[in-house]
């Protein structure tokens, strides 16, 4: 199969996936923005739950442009039904 977007493997998809790697980059700068303001001065707990209130919809945002990218390039290739 020379098709570059067939693909056998889904793990390997998912891993190469770039909605996968936003998604895991966001919860990794999540978890560790949250646990940072769980040890650390209460003061900066406000801060740090604002940053990551702000993060989020930012890479909400490159995930659903790459979506929509993805979904027009399929269904440009004649993947998906109009």
């Amino acid at each position: 199969m020379s098709d570059p977007v067939f693909n056998p493997n889904p793990i390997q998809g998912l891993l190469r996936s770039r909605k996968f790697l936003l998604l895991c980059l966001d919860t990794i700068i999540s978890l560790t923005l949250f646990f940072v303001a769980k040890y650390t001065v209460p003061a900066m707990a406000e801060d740090i739950g604002f940053a990551i209130a702000a993060l989020q919809p930012v890479f909400v945002a490159i995930i659903l442009a790459i979506a929509i990218e993805d979904a027009a390039l399929k269904r440009a290739s004649g993947r998906l039904p109009h």
